[in-house]
């Protein structure tokens, strides 16, 4: 009997066990943001925090809804931003971060992550391009408003985190990407590490805006310019594939690239952009990357 009560244990505490090495989620649902439509979020708790008193960096990822859990997400497929983080904490080279899955608000995602500035800035094609995607007014600047300040003041206030710059990340895709590097530029004394994954450079149908739009191109180049600074500590992530969506932003790119040389930034210390050959614009080559991009954005 008592042996059968051992193994009956054991059985039963597996499964806790299991859950406790792959880390604790949180789901918050119906969040109000000012000027935003109504706002979710998934948290990702490291394994381990709940036993300890240790502080953790945090990682603000967009379109959280897509990152951990494929029946939550848009196309049955995720980043398994989770694991990522697994893999690279084992890896030896980066610290365990609790992730704030913010979840896009639906068919207001555009305009949610279409960053302020560079619309008011278009003109043209790439205006009109735009204006055909856009319900609504563009929020991008409440968003960020929001992120830096109400929802990080909350999330270092409710968990053990470490509040400073260079302790806070902010990540997205395509969108997100551009969003995630609106936020490192106009809140630098917040953001210090920022990933800008396959970022969606024409910031609308890209047969509408035109192939390498020199309008654009040339707009996204002053936008970096008048707001890189000098990098003081900070580090900042780009990358694209080869194919479909992201057969479109190599030109864009290769621009922004040659701005960060030019302003003195230097790659593979302060910046990196990298181009992975046959990648698709979508999640599952994302996770693929993305114990990569975790190792070299957030490595100690």
């Amino acid at each position: 009997m008592g042996g059968l009560l051992a193994l009956l244990g054991a059985m039963l505490a597996a499964p806790a066990l299991a859950r406790e090495q792959a880390g604790r989620f949180l789901e918050y649902e119906h969040v109000a943001a000012a000027g935003l439509p109504e706002q979710r979020l998934t948290i990702w708790l490291p394994p381990g925090y709940d036993k300890g008193k240790q502080r953790y960096p945090v990682l603000y990822m967009h379109d959280g809804h897509n990152l951990f859990d494929p029946a939550k997400s848009n196309f049955n497929k995720v980043w398994a931003a989770d694991k990522a983080m697994l893999a690279a904490v084992n890896s030896g080279k980066v610290e365990p971060h609790i992730i704030i899955g913010v979840w896009a608000p639906g068919r207001d995602r555009y305009r949610q992550y279409l960053p302020q500035t560079i619309y008011q800035a278009t003109s043209g094609t790439p205006r009109a391009a735009m204006d055909a995607m856009i319900e609504g007014p563009v929020v991008s600047d409440a968003y960020l408003a929001w992120l830096a300040g109400p929802l990080k003041q909350w999330v270092d206030a409710s968990f053990r985190t470490r509040p400073g710059r260079d302790d806070t990340a902010i990540m997205g895709s395509s969108m997100g990407g551009l969003m995630s590097c609106y936020a490192f530029l106009e809140r630098a004394e917040t953001y210090g590490r920022a990933g800008c994954v396959s970022s969606h450079w024409p910031a609308a149908d890209p047969a509408k805006v035109g192939p390498a739009n020199p309008e654009l191109i040339a707009l996204w180049d002053g936008w970096f310019a008048a707001r890189l600074g000098q990098p003081n500590g900070r580090r900042v992530w780009m990358d694209h594939g080869t194919a479909t969506l992201d057969a479109f932003y190599a030109p864009y790119q290769q621009k922004i690239d040659a701005r960060f040389a030019a302003s003195g930034w230097q790659r593979g210390r302060d910046w990196e952009s990298k181009v992975y050959e046959g990648a698709e614009h979508e999640e599952n080559a994302w996770a693929r990357r993305l114990p990569e991009v975790f190792g070299w954005l957030l490595r100690n």
